[in-house]
């Protein structure tokens, strides 16, 4: 009986705290962003010209400056040689910061 007592006593402490506490993010659906304000949600891939959302394709890193690349082969270009591309940030959204 005192185990059965002790094992509710921390399945309770663990609903409270995954509910209340440290797992509290998971329930609001942290991953939809959608209505946060983030701008137009979309990047100028530096190679092409092509417009690509937040979500998808691939990022790079470079000098501080994120960068978005509609396909690998984008992306392998400017890892060859990023400074034949501009060096200005690409559309960050309103609020002027680097978009994921």
């Amino acid at each position: 009986m005192d185990g059965l007592l002790t094992f509710l006593i921390f399945a309770g402490l663990f609903y409270v705290m995954m509910r209340f506490g440290c797992g509290a993010h998971m329930v609001h659906g942290h991953g939809d962003h959608s209505g946060h304000g983030s701008g137009g949600g979309k990047h100028i891939d530096p190679v092409c010209g092509m417009e690509v959302e937040v979500d998808k394709g691939y990022g790079k890193m470079y000098e501080g400056t994120l960068y978005r690349f509609c396909s690998k082969s984008c992306l392998d270009k400017f890892d060859a040689n990023p400074e034949q591309y501009p060096n200005k940030p690409p559309d960050s959204g309103e609020h002027g910061e680097d978009l994921p």
